[in-house]
């Protein structure tokens, strides 16, 4: 069913044009990426569907049943709400029955004794039968849970961004709706986090639009993709691996195109030149059909950002951390962590949010101090980095001139020396975006900007803190390649995958409580290698089992000895009732958690319950597993004797 079609819409900003006679068409069952460097329109296309921006010119056709979640990158907040009632803001009849329903639950726990309020309750909750809100509220804290947020009752204004970017998120996903529309929902959120909004984005029926940098991300969910470049759309159907192939095919086409509408221009150039006259209607036509040769040119250029710079010398020393300690408020960060950064290393730091990953590198450059232990910065050592909180830029500079603060020439990599204005246009900064006010720039360009300004100090060191978060595919692949290039240190903190793959050939995984593991690689060979050890954690009685009987075969020794001993054979013999007791036990507390309401302090309890038993139920599985084993080698022994 289609939902929502854009009819040749035009939008532009000041004199930059941002779409340009555009078409889109979204069906119920399209799961579409939006692809695009920052700054070319990709948020306002978003906004123009979801109906909170105006445009130019064109028109929109809405089914009579489309009904939409918008998550915005800039999401206002009510600091003085708890979470679950920001969760549950929204105009809908649905939104607005659940935040009564919580409001007159909490003021009931004030006053147990008003029959006013009781009365109102008990009308609420008829009416959330009616609208069959029950498994919304619970579904909104199941979802809360798998993105962090636990205290359901916390204010809004006591969490830090990245919460309050996850609280966004999980509202937008819980509002029923047929369509879908994400701007940037992998920003400031962990890997964990991303593979399970994978897995609930692809289960999700509905339409689904958004914006992402996340390239695994692209892949695993989209079936569409569409490029915004130019104020052009373009349209391609399948996900981010088919949408490369398939632009490469595309501008290969256009190219040949080009070339034809060329060579035929000339030659009617060349007629033109020769002094014809426009008498007869062939020649009419002709100076016509030059005149439409000559207007069809194909503007192949592309948004390519390109990065070359050069870097100052590195010696032997790059740094050294000598028995680091770090908490804060009573939680580990650090706990007598060693590590020595080599030249030309490449780290990257992985970990769930709020785990220490930012501390650790803000004690390195010296930003913040560490409780004890020492970080020995190597006398040649020159650090550029990059934060993932937002630099302070004053809005009222132009581009240039913040970038002139740092020099009016460098040097490139291969020596030669570039102007402030050269760099700006290969970060795709024309000429004319050079003069305009940083308050006029997109977050991506800000970003952008902010990451040339870095570039252009020729570090040897570099620092990078989250720098996928804002910064468009484009520039991405650019910084890939400028950093496989790059003669020095990077060391990165990302939950990008894909970019964790592509610069990254040592970890440093953060477990919490100060345990942190080192792991050459890069995160999917960790990601495997971790698939890899649960799997042989989980089947370790069943190699010990092997290891007892290929022992016995190499010592020359019987076999026949192969036996239970009196507590298997007692485990073998009340294992499948222990097991049919504890899947029991975990459906009854599904059960008390569909029924916990708004007490979110037992739902937590719960939630933990639940999890242990999981996991007590996962052990017995393996147990299992491995006593049945064990009694089919035992009667097997025994047959064949």
């Amino acid at each position: 069913m289609n939902l929502i079609c854009l009819e040749n819409i035009c939008k532009t900003y000041g004199e930059k044009i941002l779409l340009k006679d555009a078409n889109l068409n979204i069906d119920s069952s399209e799961k579409i990426g939006i692809i695009g460097v920052n700054g070319t329109g990709k948020s306002t296309l978003l906004k123009i569907v979801a109906g909170i921006e105006s445009f130019d010119k064109g028109n929109i056709i809405t089914s009579n049943d489309l009904s939409l979640s918008y998550l915005s990158q800039n999401t206002k907040f009510d600091n003085n709400a708890t979470v679950i009632e920001q969760v549950f803001k929204g105009n809908s009849e649905t939104m607005k029955t659940l935040r009564d329903y919580e409001s007159t639950l909490k003021s009931i726990e004030e006053n147990p004794t008003n029959t006013k309020l009781q009365e109102k309750l008990l009308k609420l909750t008829t009416k959330m039968d009616t609208f069959d809100i029950w498994n919304l509220e619970h579904e909104a804290k199941i979802i809360l849970t798998k993105l962090g947020i636990n205290n359901f009752n916390e204010k809004v204004g006591n969490l830090s961004g990245g919460q309050k970017k996850r609280i966004a998120l999980g509202s937008a996903l819980i509002k029923p709706c047929n369509l879908l529309i994400l701007d940037e929902p992998t920003n400031h959120i962990d890997n964990e986090t991303v593979s399970w909004l994978e897995e609930y984005l692809n289960n999700r029926k509905g339409a689904l639009l958004m914006i992402t940098h996340d390239r695994y991300f692209l892949d695993r969910v989209t079936n569409k993709t569409i490029e915004l470049h130019k104020g052009n759309l373009y349209t391609y159907t399948g996900n981010y691996s088919i949408f490369l192939e398939k632009k490469a095919e595309r501008e290969e086409r256009e190219k040949s195109e080009e070339s034809k509408r060329k060579n035929l221009f000339r030659r009617e150039l060349a007629w033109i030149k020769r002094g014809c006259k426009a008498r007869s209607t062939k020649q009419k036509a002709r100076i016509k059909r030059f005149e439409d040769i000559k207007n069809s040119k194909k503007d192949l250029s592309t948004d390519k950002v390109e990065i070359s710079t050069g870097s100052t010398r590195l010696g032997k020393k790059v740094i050294e951390i000598d028995s680091l300690v770090k908490t804060y408020k009573n939680k580990i960060i650090l706990n007598n962590f060693d590590f020595i950064i080599s030249p030309y290393d490449r780290i990257g730091i992985i970990g769930s949010n709020g785990i220490g990953k930012s501390t650790l590198l803000n004690i390195i450059i010296g930003k913040i101090k560490a409780d004890s232990g020492e970080v020995n910065i190597g006398d040649t050592v020159k650090i550029g980095y990059f934060s993932q909180e937002n630099e302070e830029l004053d809005e009222s500079m132009r581009v240039i001139e913040y970038i002139k603060e740092t020099a009016e020439f460098i040097k490139s990599a291969d020596d030669k020396l570039i102007s402030a204005s050269s760099m700006l246009e290969q970060f795709l900064f024309t000429k004319e975006m050079q003069w305009t006010f940083i308050s006029k720039l997109s977050g991506g360009e800000r970003k952008r900007l902010q990451l040339l300004k870095i570039l252009m100090e020729s570090p040897n060191v570099l620092i990078l803190d989250e720098p996928t978060n804002d910064l468009d595919i484009e520039t991405l692949t650019i910084l890939e390649d400028y950093i496989e290039n790059f003669s020095g240190t990077v060391i990165s903190v990302s939950h990008d995958r894909y970019f964790l793959d592509k610069t990254c050939e040592k970890l440093l995984v953060f477990k919490g409580n100060g345990v942190i593991k080192t792991h050459v690689g890069n995160y999917t060979e960790y990601i495997d290698k971790y698939n890899e050890s649960t799997k042989l954690k989980s089947s370790n009685n069943k190699s010990d089992l092997n290891k007892t009987v290929q022992k016995k075969k190499n010592t020359g020794k019987n076999t026949s000895s192969l036996k239970f001993s009196y507590k298997e054979k007692l485990e073998y013999e009340k294992i499948d009732e222990v097991i049919s007791q504890t899947e029991s036990e975990v459906e009854k507390i599904e059960e008390q958690i569909a029924e916990s309401g708004s007490d979110y302090l037992k739902l937590e309890e719960l939630l933990e319950k639940k999890k242990e038993l999981e996991e007590n139920l996962e052990t017995l599985y393996e147990r299992w597993e491995y006593l049945n084993e064990l009694a089919e080698k035992i009667n097997n022994q025994k047959n064949s004797k």
